[in-house]
């Protein structure tokens, strides 16, 4: 089972675009994960990460991310699709915290923005926004209908919504041009506990095979050889590697000996 694997900014999500890629590069990922966030990111930035990606040849799996928002304006999302077209990213995450009208709205108008860029617009489901479930979003897309669109499957959040193994097999393999992939403990937070949702999300998630979640069937669902992002957001990890070419080595080393168990 063939996958390239690539670094997610979440990771490393105390460092700025150029250290994820050189952390990348140095420790052997195919592809990296960026994060651009509007407000802040200038043409500085992206001639900087241009520069970075060109020196490690290394290509940019998708840039994130456009959260769909009440108080958040259309042009700054078009604005990270924008970024992620000048540095080649082949995806754009969204996630949605608005009313599903306004959500299908909004995606389709990144989707037609996106046309020519060469990337998808990948829509993300999870307890922590209003697209809940695998079914919630894949009715999103199915409104959306636009052909950018995209599915985002991360176990973290499989197994919080209840999705099952079979209902990702069950997807259209044209909706899923990659997935992210870690680990998680077996207690769940509760879902109306939104900090413990995040807390779970983004500090406690476990290296591949260390935790509770049944991974190797949800590698199983997905298409064979599809990318995998390595999602890993872990406190414990930021506590132990503070070197961000080292951190990134150990997820990745965590990760392919756990893919070698399955073949």
């Amino acid at each position: 089972m063939s996958h390239k694997l690539s670094l997610a900014s979440g990771v490393l999500p105390e460092f700025g675009a150029v250290d994820v890629i050189e952390a990348g590069a140095a420790a052997g990922y195919d592809a990296v994960g960026l994060w651009v966030d509007p407000l802040e990111w200038t043409a500085q930035h992206t001639r900087d990460a241009h520069a970075a990606l060109q020196r490690t040849g290394l290509p940019v799996l998708d840039v994130e991310v456009v959260w769909i928002r009440p108080d958040t304006a259309l042009d700054d999302h078009r604005k990270v699709l924008d970024v992620g077209a000048r540095l080649g990213a082949a995806n754009v995450l969204c996630v949605s915290s608005h009313g599903e009208a306004e959500t299908i709205e909004q995606l389709t108008a990144l989707c037609r923005h996106a046309e020519g860029s060469g990337m998808r617009v990948a829509l993300e489901f999870g307890i922590f926004t209003e697209v809940k479930t695998l079914a919630q979003a894949l009715g999103v897309l199915d409104r959306v209908g636009h052909p950018l669109r995209a599915v985002l499957v991360d176990p973290i959040h499989v197994d919080r919504s209840g999705t099952t193994a079979a209902q990702i097999a069950a997807i259209d393999p044209a909706l899923l041009p990659y997935a992210q992939f870690c680990d998680a403990r077996a207690a769940r937070p509760d879902p109306a506990d939104f900090d413990a949702i995040i807390l779970d999300a983004v500090d406690l998630r476990e290296q591949a095979g260390e935790g509770a979640l049944p991974l190797a069937a949800m590698l199983q669902a997905l298409p064979q050889h599809i990318p995998l992002s390595i999602e890993l957001r872990s406190a414990a990890l930021r506590a132990a590697f503070s070197h961000p070419a080292l951190r990134a080595k150990a997820v990745l080393d965590a990760t392919r000996g756990w893919l070698e168990t399955l073949s």
